[in-house]
């Protein structure tokens, strides 16, 4: 008898495992940083905790303000908002020498960072100006905001940074002028 409940036991534990790995790939990413919140306060890592605080108060205060659940495109722009936000905050203590917000802001970047899917390469952004230059017909800077808008769809999934796109788009079409 004292054998066969061991064996109950592991099956048990082992459905319990599996349907905690099942419940990982289908954790939002609310949950996510709901979870990571708990691990950081058990860490005692006050910055991480700090981090994702305000990231999860950003998302609670979007979702409060649309009246209901974000998807997952509008959680990544929100943290791709976020980490704008940081990157000009970065720059702006840059310039002012203070270089212990720098550090800070750098941190807290990294973080922030973490949760974002991989960005698009050079090349794979090159490839999707190409294309949308080519679906739009552009030829000329007056058309800019047509290219970068395709790029951006033809890039949808992927982390991009807008200034840096636009930026590419920019040198693209002077090159056609």
């Amino acid at each position: 008898m004292l054998r066969t409940s061991r064996v109950q036991h592991r099956s048990n534990e082992q459905a319990v495992i599996t349907m905690l790995a099942g419940r990982e790939r289908a954790m939002s990413l609310a949950e996510k940083i709901q979870s990571d919140i708990v691990a950081a306060m058990k860490a005692k890592d006050e910055l991480r905790l700090s981090v994702l605080r305000m990231v999860k108060a950003a998302i609670q205060h979007k979702e409060i303000e649309k009246i209901r659940k974000l998807d997952e495109a509008e959680s990544i722009g929100l943290l791709q908002t976020l980490v704008k936000q940081r990157k000009e905050s970065i720059d702006q203590f840059g310039k002012g020498g203070r270089q212990d917000l720098v550090d800070k802001e750098t941190k807290e970047l990294a973080i922030i960072e973490a949760y974002l899917p991989a960005g698009a390469s050079e090349a794979e952004m090159d490839a999707a100006i190409t294309k949308a230059i080519a679906e739009t017909g552009a030829n000329s800077i007056k058309q800019m905001g047509a290219v970068v808008k395709a790029a951006k769809s033809a890039l949808e999934g992927k982390t991009v940074d807008g200034k840096a796109l636009s930026d590419r788009v920019r040198e693209r079409l002077s090159k056609m002028a």
